[in-house]
């Protein structure tokens, strides 16, 4: 008996034309919730290098400071360009983690929260990125994420 044709459900010549949640991404409403968390936090992240700078009289912890201060600057203006780019609209609040770390009063301490930080940015760029169907967005997202897990961050 001769093999007969079947038609398959869903051919895979069509997944092209499935929207990211069908192949399992987030949506982008999910995406520009998290992003702007991400971007708020960085947000915070560069005024607290920012004012440590400042304050700091050492001049190893300054320069650990304001690079961190630069390079947190660098992701928020990532950050706000995949906002744009997926029709979002960036917040403008900074987080209240500004408050939280300038609101202690002693410099190891501030750094540590800091460093809490910065855990917390990796880990929310670890749970989004499996879920990132954009190349350019989840390649800026490893490259920030490689950024937050360097070993070389504020030890005060």
């Amino acid at each position: 008996m001769p093999d007969e044709f079947k038609p398959f459900s869903s051919p895979a010549c069509f997944t092209h034309e499935m929207d990211n949640t069908y192949m399992g991404f987030a949506d982008r409403d999910t995406l520009l919730v998290v992003l702007n968390q991400l971007l708020e936090a960085e947000r915070a992240g560069t005024r607290i290098a920012l004012q440590i700078a400042t304050i700091s009289d050492d001049p190893e912890l300054t320069t650990q400071m304001m690079a961190l201060h630069h390079d947190e600057a660098r992701w928020c203006a990532v950050l706000t360009r995949a906002i744009v780019g997926l029709q979002g609209e960036p917040w403008t609040k900074t987080g209240d983690f500004y408050e939280k770390v300038m609101a202690l009063p002693e410099l190891p301490e501030r750094l540590a929260l800091l460093r809490r930080g910065q855990a917390w940015v990796a880990r929310k760029i670890r749970e989004i990125s499996p879920r990132v169907g954009d190349t350019n967005l989840f390649s800026d997202l490893s490259a920030m994420l490689a950024a937050h897990d360097k070993t070389d961050r504020p030890t005060g």
